[in-house]
């Protein structure tokens, strides 16, 4: 499957392991050994690699496989070296970071907003005493 996405999209498990040429439970079993690997989970754990995500498991990936370190001689240099050093000072930033801070908005988008809000609550609500009639 070969996908056509930016460098700054996320990627399913499916995704990366065929990228790296690994099973989807070689990945999973990495998690469980190397802590940096941090994966966004959705409801009902679906996994999303971050590009930092990615490169990180590039790397331990070529440290086992080309290298041919053991788990724990990966383990040894992510902790004598930090994985920043290896892989740069970009590692793990907030993603989001770039595109926060302060948003300006016009008269009539911050009008729209507030309706959707007001509607959304209402909803809840309605929800609410729906789910409520139900249990009962």
């Amino acid at each position: 499957m070969v996908v056509n996405k930016s460098k700054a999209a996320f990627r399913t498990i499916a995704e990366v392991a065929e990228d790296l040429g690994v099973a989807t439970h070689v990945l999973r079993f990495w998690e469980t050994k190397f802590p940096q690997i941090k994966p966004m989970k959705r409801s009902g754990g679906r996994r999303y690699y971050r590009p930092d995500d990615v490169q990180l498991v590039k790397t331990i990936r070529d440290y086992l496989y080309e290298k041919r370190y053991t788990i724990e001689g990966v383990q040894k240099v992510f902790k004598e070296k930090g994985v920043k050093e290896l892989l740069g000072e970009e590692i793990q930033k907030d993603f989001f970071a770039e595109g926060a801070g302060e948003v300006s908005l016009d008269e009539k988008s911050r009008r729209l907003i507030t309706d959707i809000i007001g509607e959304l609550k209402t909803l809840r609500e309605e929800l609410s005493v729906s789910l409520n009639k139900t249990v009962k």
